[in-house]
């Protein structure tokens, strides 16, 4: 068996192009979205290149802000505040990482729910026990998407989430049960992973290490989403998934790049065009 490729790039050109009729519907109203980048990360400025291209192919204004490296925390959430009541503002994007000194939780708890466009703020996150949110996180809406294209039905299938983040693993989690998944998570501290591994119809992968799964963990046929960016010794970029070995052996497998990451800068575009009151 040789896994069919889910071609993250491929979806994400058709989800902007529908998200730019759906712009066409505002006429010439701006919409922007406001990136906050704290300090000067070379991570960030990749990221920042892909969410500019997007932005500017939806219709979407990026406006690119930066405080210095030495920022401290109070003038960082004085300009979300600014922001949050600049009516001209849909979206605030805050780029990651930030700088030690700053807590993550508290600058996106600072950005309100409804210019949220990451997902993040606890509002946000806490409404997707209940149902998806109309700004749910985008990493974990990209996951999911992925994984209906494949096809599968997801009521009753066996889904494993090997990562327990607040950014990805428990959100899919959420998004799983809500579609009637049967649900495991795995961590760090999880006994015999390859256990559960195997088991999964569903395998969704967010824990940062190069390779965690290869093939023989992997159920034939499973749905493979490899959400790991990690960088090996050759300086390619890789995922959590050893590719070779598990393409061989899944039915459907994102490859990294190319699978989850362009999907999420247009979920991201998505939410931005919700934040501006779209339904899309």
């Amino acid at each position: 068996m040789t896994a069919r490729i889910l071609d993250g790039r491929a979806l994400a050109d058709k989800l902007r192009s529908e998200l730019r009729a759906a712009r066409v519907s505002l006429g010439d109203r701006p919409i922007r979205l406001v990136s906050l980048e704290v300090g000067h990360n070379p991570a960030a400025k990749v990221y920042l290149r892909g969410q500019r291209r997007a932005a500017e192919d939806v219709g979407i204004e990026l406006v690119e802000e930066h405080l210095p490296q030495d920022a401290a925390l109070a003038t960082v959430l004085g300009r979300i505040t600014q922001l949050n009541d600049d009516q001209s503002v849909a979206g605030i994007l805050v780029q990651r990482p930030l700088p030690p000194s700053i807590e993550a939780r508290e600058v996106q708890g600072a950005i309100k729910r409804h210019k949220d466009v990451e997902g993040m703020n606890p509002s946000n996150m806490g409404a997707i026990l209940y149902h998806e949110p109309a700004l749910a996180p985008c990493t974990a809406s990209a996951a999911l998407r992925l994984i209906q294209e494949s096809g599968i039905d997801l009521a009753g299938a066996e889904a494993v989430v090997v990562g327990h983040s607040e950014i990805v693993g428990k959100p899919i989690a959420m998004f799983l049960l809500h579609h009637l998944s049967t649900v495991t998570v795995c961590h760090v501290k999880t006994r015999n992973l390859a256990e559960h591994t195997r088991r999964a119809d569903i395998l969704v992968v967010a824990v940062g290490k190069a390779g965690l799964v290869t093939g023989r963990m992997i159920k034939p046929g499973a749905v493979v989403i490899d959400i790991g960016i990690n960088t090996a010794a050759d300086g390619s970029v890789v995922g959590d998934v050893e590719y070779a070995s598990s393409a061989e052996i899944a039915g459907w497998i994102t490859p990294v790049p190319g699978g989850v990451g362009p999907v999420t800068v247009a979920m991201l575009m998505r939410n931005t065009l919700r934040a501006a009151g779209l339904n899309v």
